[in-house]
């Protein structure tokens, strides 16, 4: 099996070394960046299986290169920061990361995100399993072709919308989807109706799954962020 390879993109040296080293002990290939400009250059020469990108760059803003990057790569976008703030992982995300960490944080739980991510991006990028019509996960098993849902053996009755959104949900499954992403792509608008639309839809979707709010199964909640798909 080929060694995914990752660039690791952050002003600090000390802190490119830790990851590189984290890293390539757990199998992982490994390049550096200490700017922007050569992020960009190495994503495209270099073609990484994952980027993980720290905000704070000297030359161009993180955000800024995530805007650049997708206008012509899907590579997978890990942001490790010291930015915490809500308004800040919002705005990564909306500009086209897959997940966010927050300085400091755990090797595990960097390593088990990236095992997410790439695991994300092997099954979208497997025609056999992107014409796969039923997803199943735990007790919730959805047929795509004839959109019925079934929680076990009770077939769950959802509105358009709370299906709709379940579908996003399932599509991008283990990835944060902001709140503005899914108001956008199900009400096709962003205005405060649509967000307590959300609300109301999300409540509904989590009662019809029998999810309980301490421990939820299915929808995990991201805290002023928005919200994803529980992995297997």
């Amino acid at each position: 099996m080929m060694q995914p390879l990752v660039l690791v993109a952050d002003d600090e040296k000390s802190i490119r070394s830790f990851l590189k080293v984290s890293l390539e002990t757990q199998g992982y290939k490994c390049i550096e960046a200490d700017c922007g400009t050569n992020t960009l250059m190495l994503t495209t020469s270099c073609n990484p299986d994952i980027l993980i990108l720290d905000l704070g760059l000297p030359d161009i803003d993180g955000v800024d290169v995530i805007k650049q990057l997708r206008k012509v790569s899907q590579i997978p976008i890990l942001i490790v920061s010291a930015r915490g703030h809500d308004r800040e992982k919002v705005e990564a995300l909306d500009a086209g990361a897959d997940d966010y960490l927050t300085k400091p944080f755990s090797v595990s739980e960097l390593l088990a995100r990236i095992r997410v991510i790439l695991r994300r991006q092997s099954i979208l990028g497997s025609s056999e399993i992107q014409q796969e019509s039923t997803f199943k996960i735990g007790d919730l098993t959805v047929d795509a072709n004839k959109r019925r849902v079934w929680l076990a053996t009770e077939e769950i009755h959802l509105t358009p919308n709370e299906y709709k959104v379940l579908a996003l949900l399932i599509k991008h499954q283990g990835k944060v989807l902001t709140h503005k992403f899914i108001i956008e792509s199900i009400w096709g608008s962003m205005i405060a109706d649509d967000t307590q639309s959300l609300r109301v839809c999300m409540g509904n979707l989590r009662r019809k799954l029998k999810e309980d709010p301490a421990q939820p199964r299915y929808i995990i909640t991201e805290i002023g962020v928005g919200y994803r798909l529980a992995d297997d």
